[in-house]
C-alpha cells in the first residue's frame, strides 16, 4: 500500500518499487503507532474527530500495538513504509474509518515525529546502560584498592598513580558521553505534528496538545524547519560515535592489559574466545571488536552529515537515509555498552608494578621546595637518570648518600621520593593521582549517578 497514487494513472514500475522502498523503518513500527494514537486523540479534543470515531481508531491502534509487542504484526511485500502498513493494517481492522487517521498530517511530519521519538527512547536506554558501565568501572576501582601502577605518556611510563585512578579516567569520560545525550535529548524531544507536508493546515489542529500527550517538551516555530531538518539525528550519531570513540580507548588498553608482556589483566572465559589454531589463545575478542567498530561509526556520522548536506528546503527523500544511520549507531552503542559491561564487570586486574623511573619528579620537585628553578631542577634529575642508565642501574639502586654526593642540595631525606608509594601519599594537588583522589572521586561520582 502506498499513500499517494491519486494523481497516477500507471503504478510504480519494479525498478522504483525495489529502489525506493527501504524496509529498515518498519523499527519504528512501535513509535509510529504511539504518535498516531496522541494524533487521533489531538484530532478529537479539537472536533474534527467524533467521539465514536476516535474510540474506533484508538481501539484499532491499540490492537496493532499488541500485534507490534508480540511479534505479531504481518508486513506485506506491498507495504512502502511503516506509515503505510499501519493504515493499511487499521483499515483491515476497523475499515474505512482508517482513512481519516492522516487528517491534518503528512508522511513529513509523521516520519519527522517517529525519529525523535525513537531517538529519545534511544538516549533513555544508553544513558541508562553507561551509567551501570561507569558502576562497573567504580566496582573495579574499589576492588584494585591501593595497587599503584605507572601512568603512561606516549605509551611509556610517567608518574606513579593508583591504578583506581587509570580506571576512573574512563569513568569521567563516560559521564560526560552520558551528560551529552541527555543534553541533546531536549533538542530531539520536540514534536514537529502540524506541520503536515511542509506549510502547516488550514484544520483547526492543536500541536501542543499532541506534543503534551506525546510527553515531549514542546513543539516547532517553524514549520519548514521541522519536516525539512535532520540536525537533531546527526547530533545523536555524533554522541554516540563519541562515546564510541571513548569506549574505543578502554578497549585498546583492556587488549594491551592481557597480553602476556603486559600481564595486567585476566578476563573470564564467558568474555573471551578462543584460536581455531592455537590451544593457548584466550583472546579480548569484545574489545577487539569494539575498536573496530568505533569506525564504522565515525563512517555513519560522515553520512548523515553528508545526506543533509546541500538539501534545498523542506523535505527532500534523501532523509530517508538517516535512518538507517541512526539504527546501526544506536546499535553498535548498545552492544558495546552491554559486552564491554560483562568484560570488564568480570575481569581480574593484577597490574605489574611501576618502574622505579616514575618518581623522577618527584625528587625535582623536593629541589623545587628548596626554590631551585623547576628547569634547572628537571635539568639535575635528568642527568641522575643518564648516569645510573649508563651504568644499567635505576633509582632502587640508589643510595641516600650518593643522591646527596651527586648533588648537594639534595638531602638524605629526599630518598624515600623515590617510592612510589610515597609518592602517591604526597599528591595533593585536586584532582591528582592520589588515594585519597580515588576515594573522592568514587563518592562523587556515586553521588552523580544518584542524582540521574
Amino acid at each position: 500500500m502506498s499513500l499517494w497514487g491519486g494523481r497516477f494513472d500507471d503504478g510504480p514500475s519494479d525498478a522504483l518499487w525495489r529502489f525506493t522502498v527501504d524496509t529498515a523503518d518498519r523499527r519504528l513500527l512501535a513509535v509510529d503507532v504511539r504518535g498516531s494514537m496522541a494524533h487521533v486523540a489531538m484530532l478529537g479534543d479539537v472536533g474534527i474527530l467524533s467521539g465514536d470515531e476516535v474510540t474506533i481508531l484508538t481501539d484499532g491502534l491499540h490492537r496493532i500495538r499488541s500485534e507490534a509487542e508480540d511479534g505479531d504484526f504481518a508486513w506485506l511485500e506491498a507495504d512502502e513504509d511503516v506509515h503505510s502498513a499501519v493504515e493499511r493494517r487499521l483499515g483491515e481492522l476497523v475499515g474505512d474509518v482508517a482513512g481519516k487517521l492522516h487528517t491534518a498530517r503528512s508522511r513529513n511530519d509523521q516520519v519527522a515525529l517517529d525519529l525523535r521519538l525513537y531517538i529519545a527512547d534511544a538516549i533513555d536506554a544508553r544513558t541508562s546502560q553507561i551509567d551501570g558501565f561507569i558502576r562497573v568501572l567504580i566496582d573495579q576501582a574499589i576492588r584494585v584498592g591501593d595497587v599503584v601502577v605507572a601512568g603512561y605518556t606516549h605509551l611509556q611510563q610517567a608518574q606513579a598513580v593508583p591504578f583506581g585512578h587509570h580506571l576512573l579516567a574512563y569513568a569521567w569520560m563516560l559521564l560526560r558521553d552520558r551528560d551529552r545525550l541527555l543534553d541533546a535529548r531536549a533538542r530531539v524531544n520536540v514534536s514537529p505534528l502540524g506541520a503536515a507536508a511542509l506549510g502547516g493546515t488550514s484544520l483547526p489542529i492543536d500541536p501542543e496538545r499532541s506534543a503534551e500527550l506525546l510527553g515531549m517538551e514542546g513543539t516547532f516555530e517553524n514549520s519548514l524547519d521541522a519536516v525539512g531538518s535532520r540536525d537533531m539525528a546527526a547530533e545523536y550519531v555524533w554522541c554516540a560515535a563519541q562515546t564510541m570513540i571513548d569506549l574505543s580507548r578502554l578497549a585498546e588498553e583492556l587488549v594491551l592489559w592481557c597480553t602476556t608482556e603486559f600481564g595486567w589483566a585476566t578476563f573470564a572465559d564467558a568474555f573471551t574466545t578462543g584460536s581455531s589454531a592455537l590451544p593457548q589463545k584466550k583472546n579480548a575478542d569484545i574489545a577487539e571488536l569494539v575498536r573496530g567498530r568505533a569506525g564504522a561509526l565515525v563512517g555513519d556520522l560522515s553520512g548523515i552529515l553528508a545526506v543533509q548536506k546541500g538539501l534545498p528546503m523542506s523535505y527532500n527523500r534523501d532523509f530517508q537515509e538517516d535512518k538507517r544511520l541512526v539504527f546501526h549507531a544506536d546499535d553498535v552503542l548498545a552492544g558495546a555498552l552491554d559486552a564491554l559491561r560483562g568484560l570488564v564487570g568480570t575481569a581480574t586486574f593484577h597490574p605489574a608494578a611501576p618502574d622505579s623511573w616514575v618518581t623522577a619528579v618527584d625528587l625535582a620537585e623536593a629541589l623545587v621546595e628548596r626554590g631551585v628553578p623547576f628547569r634547572d631542577a628537571h635539568h639535575v634529575v635528568g642527568r641522575l637518570v643518564s648516569s645510573l642508565v649508563a651504568e644499567g642501574r635505576s633509582f632502587e639502586d640508589l643510595s641516600a648518600t650518593e643522591l646527596e654526593s651527586f648533588d648537594g642540595r639534595f638531602t638524605a631525606g629526599d630518598i624515600e621520593r623515590l617510592d612510589p608509594a610515597w609518592s602517591i601519599a604526597n599528591r595533593s594537588s585536586r584532582g591528582g593521582g592520589s588515594l585519597a583522589s580515588v576515594e573522592a572521586q568514587i563518592a562523587m561520582l556515586e553521588g552523580l549517578l544518584a542524582a540521574g
